[in-house]
């Protein structure tokens, strides 16, 4: 159970760092990026879990940074950051959990959809977190108990899933990892998910995966072997939008192969039935 905490002022502190950070990254993209497209120079570039994992001098850069920013904030206040970790254990206290550039493979090619995902946990539970679409300049929030919301150049609204009630009908959003045993597997579980969908989308960055269930943009999400900088601030927003989500433990990481499941209650109960059938509901080994 979560002690008390001002989630509301947690959620301001996650979200006016993700907002300064991805500004941030979207200018040092600017900088490592030729006008033309092209990739950055390798050594600007290097390979993290396989050689198809990438992690950029951004990624980097962009982490010390929000660390610095929560360090002046949130001072003493632990800090789990996907590029300079952390102690997988969940403390007693507040944690942070940090994804700098979550969709570094889009960053990298210039693809437009990558993301700075900051969230506050309290005993190994999400209470407040903010996902910023760093080129759509859109910040996803949520406090835990007070709703999810959307700052963007149109103003602020409330998130909603979308009230569907038929999983044929369902758009899902998923994605892959780098290992290819994991990779296989996933591949077997698409194959029998698609037929029982409308379609599957894979965006390449699983916190607007997460948080695209949770405005609407698509049904449902599913996706194994998330770290916990992966989901954390996601996770939440979809949960406070009305997504039944289906989380790893506060404490595991990506070779582990847990799910991340969210889908819109209406749905819910059929897709973690058919995911069940096909093993999606295990843990896929890396």
């Amino acid at each position: 159970m979560t002690r008390s905490v001002d989630a509301q002022s947690l959620a301001q502190v996650a979200r006016e760092v993700a907002q300064e950070a991805a500004a941030r990254a979207r200018s040092r993209r600017t900088e490592l990026f030729p006008e033309t497209g092209h990739r950055p120079p390798e050594r600007s570039v290097a390979a993290k879990s396989t050689p198809t994992d990438p992690v950029t001098v951004a990624d980097t850069e962009t982490e010390t940074f929000i660390r610095e920013l929560l360090g002046r904030r949130r001072p003493g206040d632990a800090v789990l950051g996907e590029e300079a970790g952390g102690s997988a254990a969940a403390p007693a206290g507040v944690r942070w959990v940090v994804d700098p550039i979550d969709g570094t493979v889009n960053f990298l090619y210039g693809i437009p959809a990558y993301a700075v995902s900051v969230a506050a946990q309290v005993d190994g539970e999400s209470v407040a977190g903010a996902v910023v679409d760093v080129a759509r300049d859109r910040t996803y929030w949520a406090a835990l108990g007070g709703g999810a919301w959307c700052d963007g150049p149109d103003g602020r609204r409330r998130l909603s899933v979308n009230p569907i009630t038929d999983l044929s009908m369902a758009l899902v959003a998923t994605g892959f990892g780098y290992a290819p045993g994991r990779r296989r597997a996933q591949g077997e579980l698409v194959a029998g998910l698609l037929p029982q969908v409308r379609d599957l989308r894979r965006v390449g960055a699983a916190a607007l995966d997460l948080c695209m269930v949770a405005s609407g943009a698509v049904d449902a999400h599913i996706e194994h072997g998330l770290s916990p900088w992966d989901w954390a601030a996601g996770g939440l927003i979809a949960a406070e939008a009305g997504a039944r989500i289906v989380l790893p433990p506060a404490d595991s990481r990506s070779d582990e192969g847990y799910p991340t499941i969210a889908a819109a209650p209406g749905i819910a109960d059929r897709f973690l039935d058919v995911l069940d059938d096909l093993g999606g509901l295990r843990r896929l080994d890396a």
